[in-house]
């Protein structure tokens, strides 16, 4: 009887370690979050020193804390650069009011985390001035005001859901919230700073208060002005207190975040959505500052997920979430009271009164369980290189580079990306950080590449002028190949067919299509695992980027690469896509097409074929979801330079049925348009 409760111990820290084994291949291992993390950091970095006038631009919520949970949110921060918030009149000596726009948070009279903003310079944001309201002969900017204003800025069409703007894109929920920045930590939250004993350590702390704090537009319901005041945001502190957890508090964390989605948000119509992410992380905070558990291991997992649902059933009951920074600030007084409090309390008390058996209610997460209720003995490894293979990081790794930085519209931008980029290349770097860089690199020679060609052309330059800037352009697009990966060539391909060359074009095209035709090819998260490995595997990612990686061919819709794409670039920068991603089996045959027209027309029609039957039959491996908008458009505009029009018209009535996710509707109206109109005059 007495080695009872040893064998439950045992038992509950094997069940612990599986589900840590369990949640590091649903969630991520720690290098796997660290990859997501730093790659997202580093292209904010280069983006914020490129756009230093402009809108700033921050990743936040689960995907910048560095995780991938399928369903997740992309939550997005936008602030005016030259517009800073202050606590004290005394703090506008910092700032040169000539080209800053200073705005005093006055929370005097608003509810804990809340406060008004006093504009005290004149500002030049159309959408600030749009928002002034006067009271007590002063100005604020109103935050219901600012709301509906920027509420469809980054996407057309978003709807108001609490300070941001949502919607979905490409099969994606978005949240994105316009806000200010506050270079100081706010008073309200110094208490923060004095608990901060154990947990984060001291660097972190001095981080978080150097980098203040951001203010969005949404008030207290129950505060004296609502439609006026806005809210005190932490989002840049909260993902470094996520960036300084252990990899088994980040689990508990991701656990947490799963258990709410399958269990506590299944329970029943009345209480769903009651509690929300933002709920669970605090707990986590809690939990870990508090020091409830002195180990966070794999073998405690369990017990640290057990200590965060105690605490939310103790809030839940009391009917108050104290705010991680600001706990005078009660985060479920609006929405958890009254009799919808009651009903969420008795039913988390019976998942209470279940156990950790509660957990068997995740459908994802059940199997980690019942493997070992089933296998008791079951000897599990938690060594992460064993859980997640080399093919995972590198499919990882792709499909994070396949985002873009923020698209440069002049060769001011272009240049001034560059010798950001060299500046980052002489300090320290992660490996991964480095491989992001590159990518980011590539990108920007892609864009002043055609950027340089276009204005020589527009300025109609000399002959010696067109010369050194045609030079130019091949070395900085060959060198973008050198460090890309194989669909960087066909930018090459691109840039001789807009200068006329089509057999220099046609020969880089083949090149292209004999790397594509390999067995072991990584596109869109897809690869024959074994061959892979056996072509290329141990090698470096550049090496393997060169010879066994594609992506989509991304332009910047601001720049005229291929003639034929104007109208649907125009169309998606009219509507707020600044960039359109082709896949690239559709563009190369795209552009053997336009090639081959010129050479042979026979073979021109073959290209059309393979672009035909490529997007009639693919089930999604070459052109995924969000592209086939554009590829159908692709496949449009060759049958109609070719003169069948019924088949161009099928494929831009099929565009339209499509996912907008390019925003090119405008354009593809347009060409059915002039397809009726043309065959009328005939």
């Amino acid at each position: 009887m007495e080695s009872f409760p040893q064998q439950i111990c045992e038992g509950l820290q094997n069940m612990s370690e599986s589900m840590f084994v369990g949640l590091c291949k649903k969630v991520g291992t720690s290098q796997q979050v660290a990859i997501r993390r730093e790659t997202i950091d580093i292209g904010e970095m280069v983006d914020r020193r490129v756009k230093h006038d402009g809108i700033m631009e921050m990743m936040s919520g689960s995907r910048k804390e560095g995780f991938d949970l399928k369903g997740s949110d992309l939550d997005t921060m936008y602030w005016p650069n030259d517009h800073r918030v202050i606590m004290d009149r005394s703090q506008s000596e910092y700032y040169n009011t000539a080209n800053t726009t200073l705005i005093l948070s006055d929370s005097s009279e608003s509810p804990p985390g809340f406060t008004l903003l006093q504009l005290l310079t004149p500002s030049r944001c159309r959408e600030v001035q749009s928002s002034c309201v006067r009271m007590n002969g002063r100005v604020y900017i109103s935050s219901s005001l600012n709301r509906q204003l920027t509420c469809s800025l980054s996407f057309p069409n978003s709807t108001v859901h609490g300070p941001c703007g949502s919607g979905v894109v490409g099969g994606v929920e978005y949240d994105s919230a316009f806000c200010f920045v506050c270079d100081f930590w706010p008073q309200s939250a110094s208490s923060w700073i004095d608990r901060c004993h154990s947990w984060p350590d001291p660097e972190v702390v001095d981080d978080i208060v150097r980098n203040g704090c951001h203010f969005v537009a949404i008030g207290h319901p129950f505060g004296p002005h609502e439609n006026e005041e806005w809210r005190i945001s932490f989002s840049r502190a909260e993902y470094k207190l996520v960036y300084s957890m252990s990899h088994c508090q980040f689990l508990t964390y991701g656990l947490l975040k799963l258990f709410l989605k399958e269990v506590l948000n299944q329970q029943s119509e009345e209480t769903n959505k009651l509690l929300c992410s933002y709920h669970m992380k605090t707990t986590v905070f809690w939990a870990i500052q508090q020091n409830t558990l002195p180990h966070w291991c794999p073998q405690n997992l369990l017990a640290g997920f057990w200590i965060c649902f105690k605490l939310l059933l103790k809030w839940v009951y009391k009917g108050i979430c104290p705010n991680f920074f600001i706990p005078q600030n009660n985060m479920f007084l609006t929405k958890v009271h009254g009799s919808a409090q009651n009903r969420l309390f008795l039913q988390l008390h019976e998942l209470y009164k279940k156990g950790l058996a509660c957990l068997l209610q995740s459908s994802s997460i059940r199997s980690y369980i019942i493997n070992v209720l089933y296998n008791p003995r079951l000897s599990i490894c938690t060594d992460e290189s064993m859980i997640r293979s080399e093919v995972d990081f590198d499919i990882l790794i792709s499909i994070i580079q396949s985002t873009i930085p923020t698209p440069a519209s002049s060769l001011y931008q272009t240049t001034k990306a560059i010798h950001t980029i060299e500046q980052f290349v002489e300090s320290p770097m992660t490996h991964h950080q480095v491989v992001m860089i590159q990518r980011i690199a590539a990108f920007y020679l892609q864009s002043t590449s055609f950027l340089l060609i276009q204005n020589i052309h527009t300025n109609t330059g000399v002959n010696k002028q067109m010369y050194i800037a045609d030079k130019m352009s091949c070395h900085m697009l060959k060198l973008a190949a050198k460090f890309g990966c194989i669909s960087d060539m066909l930018l090459i391909a691109m840039y001789y067919y807009k200068t006329l060359r089509y057999r220099e074009a046609l020969s880089v095209i083949e090149l292209t299509k004999v790397k594509l035709a390999q067995p072991y090819l990584m596109y869109n998260g897809r690869v024959d695992r074994e061959r892979y490995t056996e072509a290329v595997g141990g090698q470096s990612w550049s090496t393997k980027m060169r010879q066994a990686v594609a992506q989509d061919i991304i332009l910047n819709n601001e720049i005229c690469y291929i003639s034929e794409l104007i109208p649907e670039q125009q169309s998606g920068l009219q509507n707020g896509a600044p960039a359109s991603f082709v896949p690239v089996f559709v563009m190369l045959h795209f552009l053997e097409f336009l090639c081959y027209r010129h050479i042979d027309t026979t073979l021109s029609q073959a290209a059309l074929d393979e672009l035909q039957v490529l997007v009639h039959h693919d089930q999604g491996r070459y052109v995924c979801g969000i592209s086939r908008d554009i590829s159908w458009e692709i496949l449009g505009i060759c049958q109609q330079m070719t003169g069948d029009i019924q088949a161009a018209l099928y494929s831009y009535q099929q565009s339209l049925t499509q996912d907008p996710y390019h925003c090119i509707q405008t354009a593809t109206q347009r060409r059915i348009q002039d397809i009726v109109q043309s065959t009328q005059h005939q």
